[in-house]
């Protein structure tokens, strides 16, 4: 008989224990310390806005999470390896397969307490940090209430699936990790001891082993019959027919299939706790093998058949029942609900005959609508802010200014607003970007602009802005014009610290020292020492300004972030909108809250994602809802941090258990000022969300809905490169379908025909008297084709002097940028408004300029195209063809309008004839001798070194100098280019800001 080798020895030396203990040491001391930082700077800034308490009970509830199931899961698996150790033979006849077994048993038999504490803490941490991220699941179901609504199907509250079904479905979930864990490792260690042996002559398996394993397979056949009832409730989601809920097969076969199942698995159950006192182990295993069977024949087959066989020739007729039941849920899920006489609800339908040949009267400045029409692209213009208003070097925009109101002088107007940022990172050159600049001296960002939005501020200068400059000046009355908190700038500052003033500030370039509460302070050597090791930063322990009296630290900076941490349960709306707080003479941030979830029975689920993206944004982040709520408004200061969030959605239910679990977490909505209420508008990512299944969910009829029939979609930006949505565009206008009353501020959206490009209906939304949301739904009556905008933008784009004039100007250094297509309800037709923007591309000092202003009205030859708003609609009420009033490219008539007026000139108003070649009339002024592209060209490009030179010097005076000259130009050039040896620039506006 040959002898096997030795076994290898995997004894360490001594010496090489000591040096793998203390490296193994030294790493786990490095992560504990990373790891601890983390929570402890989350400690402090929680204390730094207020809110310990929401810290405190996530914290605890997570740690309690983490050693409960941590601990069962543990306990269950090692309580299971020791029975099946305690109960092994204490000898098995020797066979080849117990031979090579032999060897196994030897070399883990001393280590098994080892072995036994490994399995145990793997079992703690893996069971624990997967329960310790359901927190707000389990303080959901502690804490919900009811909805005071019953589904259709089981008669039980939206509370039951929105608090407690997703609870039972983690108990169930965690019962069978449990259970299958605990068989195979069972298993395993039966078969190492001895208890279970497949070649070894007689019983393969021992008394004690097969009752052992009997007991676990029945404890998972309970844990399955329990899923089999819980998954009779799961059908209320159930996605087998076109919409969301129990169809008619999941009821009248998946249904009782479930139930048929369960009632099986509970008889398999207790045959299988029977054969304890049997001597056959093929029971349990007779058992698992029949209900896989059943299950595949009457869970899986049956319904499949019935579902082809009987609902798929008659669908519409079977599913009408339930269909019915996914429109009226969807619709209360989503806070779409129908407006009546009778009942209370959020959306007014209006048929709108919308008439193809409007009367030209209609546009008149007597309509609030046509008043109002805003000619400044807020997703265009930060650039022109930028150059116009960025003064100071360490400043900018973001990239997307906001729409909001103000009512100054007792005349309300819209306007296009944004915060002079810090933006350190990309403005800073060479010397100037260090460490000590961009996170002690340059902190924050100045003050706050705003330009009324039916006023060209492009074509101007500073003073055509209601609201800018440093220092502020305007009729806002800013008090407290620094930004420490904003959408820009580093991740941290270090502020505060006595002594010299270190922060740059673009007053007249004064330095200042931050006296504001909020930031964590910096006096403790273990913050310092746990924010070096969050920045992987040294300049934390080494740095004078970190050291300093009175120094701290601001992070989480911006206010997106801010409301996300401290209100974790909240999906923050994309699109945060600054406002100054007329109470106080704060700048503020304005952020909308919503409440989601998946589990509203027969609610239509839907990608947030796909619902919220646009052609200038990616949209919210990619997860299924059925339900949606604007429960909150919350403002952040852009000086001291201070977040406040108030309830604004009064009936939601998951707002209140959130309150319940947050007590004084959100506050009232009568706590909110009025200065902070003036500034409330409709949300634009629920917009979305809504316009998005109001294409749907308008049909009230179940059998067109399942059809189809009558559905609109959400209409392409005509401009995008991509076929994303259209997005929504705030306007003052009238309310819609009225030509008079006051100018309301709304969130508004065209719709089109599913499948086609004409209109089907125009939706504004915002809010009443009384804080409650109102969606205006205005349908074009059936029969009617009314433009959408992709067909109005491919007319503007093809009418010939349009199209000529738009390769002019994007000829050469310059490009071409089509502002925002509004559709706008005027006179018993749609008027659409598209700024036209010029930007030269050889510099990264230009700007975009308003040199064009296109309107059409109805589907006729109603088409206006001038330098400013005026002369393009006056193109229309006076009956002239479209561009009457230009007499070359940047040339204005003598009787048109200053760019971005309002004001409709009159009908006896005599347009200047312009030859139909494009070049000049007679009537133009001529450029002196001498005067070409070329010359010109290298004006510009001196001025703009000139410009750039100054910016990075901060000289104020010379930029302003060197701007004007840039502007002059310019529109020389654009002249040129043209066709026209004019020099003269553009006309000023002449309208002024309100106030």
């Amino acid at each position: 008989m040959s002898m096997r080798p030795p076994m290898p020895s995997f004894l360490l030396s001594r010496r090489t224990k000591v040096v793998v203990s203390i490296v193994v040491a030294l790493i786990v001391l490095i992560v504990l310390l990373v790891k601890f930082s983390g929570v402890y700077i989350n400690y402090l800034w929680y204390d730094e806005v207020g809110h310990r308490n929401v810290y405190n009970t996530i914290f605890w509830t997570r740690v309690s999470l983490f050693f409960i199931f941590g601990g069962l899961m543990a306990l269950i698996l090692g309580g299971n390896i020791v029975a099946a150790y305690l109960v092994k033979p204490p000898f098995r006849p020797m066979s080849p397969e117990q031979q090579n077994l032999q060897h196994y048993t030897l070399m883990f038999e001393p280590r098994r307490r080892l072995i036994l504490g490994i399995v145990m803490v793997i079992a703690l941490l893996s069971a624990g940090a997967s329960a310790q991220g359901d927190w707000a699941k389990w303080q959901l179901w502690f804490n919900g209430g009811s909805f005071g609504i019953k589904d259709p199907q089981f008669g039980k509250d939206i509370s039951f699936y929105a608090f407690d079904y997703p609870v039972y479905r983690a108990m169930l979930g965690f019962g069978f990790a449990a259970i299958i864990f605990s068989i195979i490792l069972t298993a395993i260690v039966h078969y190492l001891t001895g208890s279970i042996r497949l070649q070894t002559p007689g019983p393969k398996i021992t008394v004690a082993a097969r009752r052992h394993l009997t007991i676990l397979v029945f404890v998972f056949m309970v844990l399955k019959a329990l899923a089999y009832w819980l998954d009779r409730y799961g059908f209320v989601f159930s996605s087998r027919s076109k919409f969301t809920g129990a169809s008619y097969t999941d009821v009248h076969a998946a249904l009782p299939a479930k139930t048929i199942l369960f009632w099986i698995t509970i008889v398999l159950a207790i045959g299988v706790l029977a054969s304890l006192w049997l001597r056959s182990v093929l029971l349990p295993g007779i058992g698992f093998v029949a209900l896989l069977v059943i299950s595949i024949l009457i869970g899986g087959i049956y319904p499949a058949t019935v579902q082809h066989f009987s609902v798929k020739p008659n669908a519409s007729d079977k599913e009408s029942k339930y269909i019915t039941r996914n429109i009226d849920a969807t619709r209360a899920a989503y806070g779409i609900t129908t407006a009546t006489s009778s009942s209370s609800g959020t959306v007014s339908y209006d048929n709108y005959d919308a008439t193809e040949q409007p009367a030209a009267s209609a546009l008149t400045t007597k309509n609030p609508t046509v008043d109002n029409i805003r000619i400044l692209d807020p997703n265009v213009i930060s650039p022109t802010f930028v150059a116009q208003q960025k003064i100071g070097v360490p400043y900018t925009f973001s990239p997307k200014l906001s729409v909001d109101r103000y009512t100054i002088d007792g005349q309300t107007h819209d306007y296009i607003v944004g915060v002079r940022e810090q933006a350190t990172g990309s403005n800073l050159q060479g010397s100037q970007n260090n460490w000590i600049n961009q996170h002690t001296v340059y902190t924050h960002g100045y003050g706050f602009v705003a330009a009324q939005a039916d006023v060209d501020v492009t074509n101007g200068d500073r003073s055509d802005y209601t609201e800018g400059g440093i220092p502020p000046s305007g009729p806002l009355n800013i008090t407290q014009p620094d930004v420490y908190y904003g959408q820009l700038g580093n991740d941290f500052s270090i502020v505060g610290a006595t002594g010299t003033k270190r922060e740059y500030d673009g007053n007249q370039g004064n330095n200042v020292r931050y006296t504001g509460k909020g930031g964590v302070s910096l006096s403790n050597p273990l913050t310092k020492l746990a924010f070096a090791l969050k920045y992987k930063d040294t300049n934390f322990v080494l740095n004078d300004a970190v050291s300093a009296k009175g120094a701290k630290i601001i992070f989480v900076r911006n206010p997106v972030d801010r409301l996300k941490k401290v209100a974790p349960f909240l999906t923050v709306d994309s699109s945060p909108y600054p406002f100054v707080d007329s109470s106080t003479g704060h700048i503020m941030w304005m952020l909308d809250g919503y409440t989601t979830m998946a589990n509203y029975p027969y609610s239509e689920r839907q990608s947030l994602s796909q619902l919220t993206h646009t052609s200038l944004k990616q949209g919210q982040r990619d997860t299924q809802i059925n339900y949606i709520r604007n429960s909150v408004k919350a403002t952040v200061d852009a000086y001291d941090g201070t977040i406040k969030i108030y309830q604004w959605d009064k009936s939601d239910p998951i707002l209140k258990a959130y309150m319940k679990m947050f007590p004084g977490l959100v506050q009232p909505e009568s706590t909110m000022p009025k200065s902070v209420l003036d500034h409330v508008r409709y949300p634009e990512d629920l917009f979305d969300v809504q316009r998005g299944l109001l294409a749907q969910y308008h049909i009230t009829n179940p059998v067109a809905s399942y059809n189809g029939k009558g559905k609109w979609a959400v209409p392409s930006d005509p401009f995008s490169s991509t076929t994303a949505n259209q997005p929504p565009y705030y306007v003052l206008a009238s309310a819609p379908g009225a030509d008079s009353g006051p100018a309301e501020f709304q969130l508004t959206t065209p719709m089109v025909v599913n499948g086609a490009t004409n209109l089907a209906a125009y939706i504004s939304a915002q809010y009443d008297s009384q804080n409650r949301p109102k969606l205006t739904v205005l349908q074009v009556s059936s029969g009617q084709t009314i433009y959408g905008p992709s067909q109005v933008a491919n007319d503007l784009k093809s009418t010939a002097v349009i199209s000529k004039d738009i390769t002019q100007l994007g000829s050469g250094q310059s490009a071409v940028i089509h502002g925002n297509l509004l559709t706008l309800p005027v006179g018993k037709s749609f008027l659409y408004v598209e700024p036209l923007y010029v930007e030269s591309t050889d510099s990264a000092s230009a700007f975009p300029t308003l040199q064009r202003v296109l309107v059409r009205y109805g589907n006729g030859d109603e088409l206006g195209y001038g330098a400013t708003l005026a002369d393009a609609l006056a193109d229309i009420t006076d009956g002239r063809a479209a561009g009457s009033s230009l007499t070359a490219i940047g040339q204005t008539s003598g009787n048109g309008a200053s760019t971005g007026s309002s004001s409709t000139p009159s009908s006896s108003s005599t347009p200047s004839s312009t030859p139909s070649s494009g070049t000049p009339s007679s009537s133009s002024s001529s450029a002196g001798a001498g005067t070409t592209i070329a010359s010109v060209t290298a004006q510009l490009k001196q001025a703009l070194a000139d410009y750039d030179k100054a910016t990075k010097s901060d000289d104020l005076a010379t930029q302003v100098s060197a701007l004007e000259k840039v502007r002059k130009l310019a529109a020389q050039l654009v002249a040129l280019q043209g066709g026209s040896s004019s020099s003269t620039p553009p006309a000023k506006p002449s309208a002024t800001p309100t106030g």
